[in-house]
């Protein structure tokens, strides 16, 4: 019995690194900075509530397979493998924009491994992987519920939705551009095809989850307050779909609660401000850039956020900052691991590829982004 436990408490440390590393930086702050009054101050209620939101309904629409059967039917017009790979990507590419560049690769990395195992390709698979998770990544920058530091951001500088998307359309279009040039240098366009679907959503419920993702993205724009979707959407899924909300990513949230307190006392500290102050006047972007490679994107927005105003710069920089190393972006270790999964005797060539086309990601639009 005792064994289990910790089997299931390791396992659960292991999925989850990144929010115990916040919660150890969090309470070694409050050695600095003890609680007080002005903690209330630091937790951004509106974006987690958004976060909230938005990852139960898309939990739903998964757990009827929605997302799966729109981009299998999509996959199996395309006729050659070249085709059904951009397709599987650009498929990521929109999810991304819609669900989150995490819940896109979970729900689209099987859909690739489908296709490539039932046309015979599956030597595509760590290329295509590789290129499904640098799509999650970047999609999702354009709309500010794509990614989580995008919400964190649009709501932290109440930034309008025009002016955010504007900020980001150049980098989003050159990502798009270089995703599709890998994809017809490195897959033949070679006709194949796939068998039928065997699944399909039931209406009812897909039309009540579509409403409810109507209300999440209504929200998150600010066309609806934040309290109406926290006590319609819960409500509504304790009746139809319980399972949505356990199966809701609760330690990302409670991640970002930790990092609210840890770079809500960081700010408090002289040196620290002092410090991080000063490097973000020498470039807000490059900075934010090469934080993203060391301590992932999210955490360096809501921490690089307290130091800066220039949140076109922070912004653009935690994004495309997702590419590069392995914990650049919390997505890239879900390919990982499914990867790791599928083909066990493969991972050391997988990571130096990761490796090689998230660098020259990383190189080219941090390039473009610093002469733009």
């Amino acid at each position: 019995m005792k064994t289990e436990i910790l089997r299931k408490i390791k396992a659960f440390a292991a999925k989850n690194v990144v929010m115990f590393i916040a919660l150890l930086a969090a309470v070694i702050t409050m050695f600095f900075v003890p609680p007080d009054g002005q903690y209330i101050g630091y937790f951004d209620f509106k974006t987690l509530s958004c976060l909230f939101c938005v990852l139960a309904v898309v939990c739903a629409l998964k757990n009827i397979g929605f997302f799966r059967f729109v981009s299998y039917n999509i996959v199996k017009k395309c006729g050659t493998i070249r085709r059904a790979i951009l397709a599987l990507i650009y498929i990521t590419f929109i999810g991304s924009m819609l669900i989150a560049n995490d819940m896109a690769l979970i729900t689209f990395l099987p859909l690739g491994y489908f296709i490539l195992s039932t046309t015979g390709k599956r030597e595509l698979m760590a290329f295509t992987f590789i290129m499904q998770n640098i799509a999650a990544n970047l999609g999702g920058m354009l709309t500010p519920f794509g990614n989580p530091q995008n919400l964190f951001l649009y709501t932290r500088f109440q930034i309008p939705t025009l002016e955010f998307m504007g900020i980001i359309a150049p980098h989003f279009l050159l990502a798009v551009a270089l995703i599709t040039l890998c994809c017809f240098i490195f897959v033949k366009d070679e006709a194949v095809t796939v068998g039928e679907a065997q699944f399909n959503p039931p209406i009812k419920h897909t039309v009540l989850y579509l409403a409810l993702f109507a209300l999440s993205i209504a929200i998150v724009f600010r066309g609806v307050p934040y309290v109406v979707g926290l006590v319609v959407i819960p409500l509504l899924l304790v009746f139809v779909d319980r399972k949505a909300l356990k199966a809701v990513d609760y330690p990302l949230l409670l991640t970002f609660v930790f990092f609210f307190i840890f770079s809500g006392n960081m700010a408090r500290i002289e040196v620290v401000r002092e410090f991080f102050s000063f490097l973000l006047t020498k470039s807000t972007l490059l900075f934010s850039v090469l934080s993203c490679q060391v301590i992932s994107n999210v955490p360096s927005a809501i921490l690089l956020s307290a130091f800066t105003e220039n949140y076109a710069d922070l912004l653009v920089g935690v994004n495309i900052g997702g590419v590069g190393t392995l914990i650049s972006s919390l997505a890239s270790l879900i390919t990982l691991r499914e990867y790791t999964a599928l083909n066990p005797t493969k991972v050391g060539s997988y990571i130096l590829k990761f490796s090689a086309f998230n660098f020259a990601f990383l190189i080219i639009l941090t390039t473009f982004a610093l002469f733009v």
